[in-house]
């Protein structure tokens, strides 16, 4: 009998389990399979909700922690961050001797995971790759875990020709869809009052559920564009707002901070979550009027819940987007326009025919399934295909 093979899951931030935790109960499930997780990153600092918590709370044990994100704010810190995380998942890598490593996505905690694996000889399987945000410095990241990688498990078929356009040979790339689809239909979601008891508000229309991350390419200052998105919504000064802090990128603690601030001042129903977790997310995306801000939750999940999405700068520039999506620039003006636009009447009743551009909610299980009948080679020996 031939040993489990040990499919080792790398997570860094609150986002990306929620699309990744579908994965891993499937493995945990699979019978040809032994989960191993790893978690650093966000996860483990107390300003970003100590998320380390939920995955626990999950069911899931922690086979190793990674400590990695410095307590900065700058471009500096996020070099150092990269940097121990390199050293870190080595030792790691070293002592679980996973048979492949797992990660998604494209922030620089997970190329640390990617870069350490392959140059270990150990294959990566690489989840949302051949996407593009030009918008952030996580474009590039991206591309180069694609690189670091033997797997890969896109979300449409632009991106698997993207990937091969990297060189990457075709028998390895493999169009699932978005593995953050099948948390929509399968999730048992919270109802309106009792997501109104958890946060200590009355959710009454209009209701916009906010996210805004730095945009970490490009000359706009990120707190002008924020403080124009709020400005925006100021606009609305009996909608109900609930806001979610940015990721750990340079110059998010600061938007924060304004976040914060704001919230506090607003008079309206307001709440400014550090991490509100999968279940609650979701739930208040179904019941909202609209996704603003510039997540890529606003891009991938929204539309297939058929829900609005205001999408601000461009963050997002370059990935595949539904017609329930309203592209803006970022300053006021565009902002509230883009508003008004999804609030209308002719725009919403548009809204139940929106058709969702990443899959059919089946990620996860092709996933496992690829992940334990695919051969793994004995050696990393990538020949670049040629398109």
């Amino acid at each position: 009998m031939s040993p489990l093979r040990k499919v080792c899951v790398v997570t860094g931030s609150r986002a990306e389990y929620g699309l990744l935790r579908g994965l891993m109960q499937s493995i945990l499930a699979h019978p040809d399979l032994t989960l191993q997780v790893v978690v650093t990153g966000m996860h483990l600092a107390p300003e970003f909700g100590l998320t380390v918590r939920e995955i626990e709370q999950d069911g899931f044990s922690l086979d190793d922690v990674v400590e990695s994100q410095l307590a900065s704010d700058s471009r500096t810190g996020m070099v150092k961050s990269l940097g121990l995380g390199l050293i870190g998942f080595a030792d790691s890598f070293r002592r679980l001797a996973p048979d492949v490593v797992v990660v998604l996505g494209d922030r620089y905690e997970i190329l640390a995971a990617a870069q350490a694996a392959s140059l270990m000889d150990i294959p990566v399987a690489h989840i949302s790759g051949g996407e593009v945000t030009e918008g952030a410095v996580d474009d590039w990241i991206r591309h180069a875990i694609s690189k670091a990688s033997w797997f890969h498990f896109v979300a449409a078929e632009p991106y698997r020709r993207r990937v091969m356009q990297l060189g990457e040979q075709p028998e390895r790339v493999f169009n699932v869809g978005d593995p953050g689809l099948d948390s929509v239909n399968r999730l048992q979601v919270l109802t309106r009052e009792e997501l109104e008891r958890d946060l200590g508000i009355s959710i009454r229309p209009p209701f916009f559920l906010v996210t805004y991350h730095p945009v970490t390419l490009g000359d706009q200052d990120p707190e002008h564009a924020f403080s124009a998105m709020t400005s925006a919504l100021d606009a609305y000064p009996a909608a109900t707002v609930v806001l979610t802090r940015p990721n750990a990128d340079a110059g998010g603690r600061r938007l924060a901070e304004l976040a914060e601030a704001w919230a506090l001042a607003r008079s309206g129903p307001t709440v400014c979550a550090t991490s509100l977790g999968q279940v609650r997310y979701l739930s208040l995306m179904r019941l909202a009027d609209a996704v603003v801000g510039n997540s890529s939750s606003g891009i991938v999940e929204a539309p297939a819940l058929k829900v609005a999405t205001v999408n601000i700068g461009p963050r997002q520039e370059g990935r595949l987007k539904a017609a329930s999506i309203i592209d803006c620039e970022g300053h006021a003006d565009a902002i509230q326009a883009a508003l008004a636009r999804a609030l209308s009447p002719a725009f919403r009743s548009e809204l139940p025919q929106t058709v969702s551009l990443y899959g059919d909610c089946n990620a996860s299980v092709q996933i496992c399934r690829l992940l334990a009948e695919e051969a793994l080679p004995r050696v990393l020996r990538k020949r670049f295909h040629d398109v």
